[in-house]
């Protein structure tokens, strides 16, 4: 068995995530921790929270995306926004 300082796991485990990074559907940055952000962000602020957070943050890249210089990317960040948000809203109305 091999004993790890925290630094070197911490190290392994950025390692882990940069190897399955993608900048829309899993950015490397967000998935430090053991809990992926937007879970942590959903679990905060609750689901009304989490869907009024999801319809800013898909507002807020349909804005920017003209001025960006990946546009497609942010359209993407966009979408995904609204799909959270429109998954968010069928778990709140069952």
């Amino acid at each position: 068995m091999t004993i790890l300082t925290v630094e070197e796991s911490n190290r392994r485990e950025e390692q882990e995530i940069n190897n399955n990074y993608d900048p829309v559907d899993r950015p490397a940055h967000y998935n430090m921790g053991g809990i992926e952000c937007i879970d942590y962000i959903k679990q905060v602020l609750g689901l009304d929270g989490y869907i009024a957070y999801c319809h800013g943050n898909m507002i807020k890249y349909q804005h920017r995306y003209r001025f960006k210089r990946k546009p497609v990317e942010d359209m993407k960040k966009a979408e995904w926004y609204l799909n959270k948000m429109n998954e968010a809203l069928a778990e709140k109305h069952k």
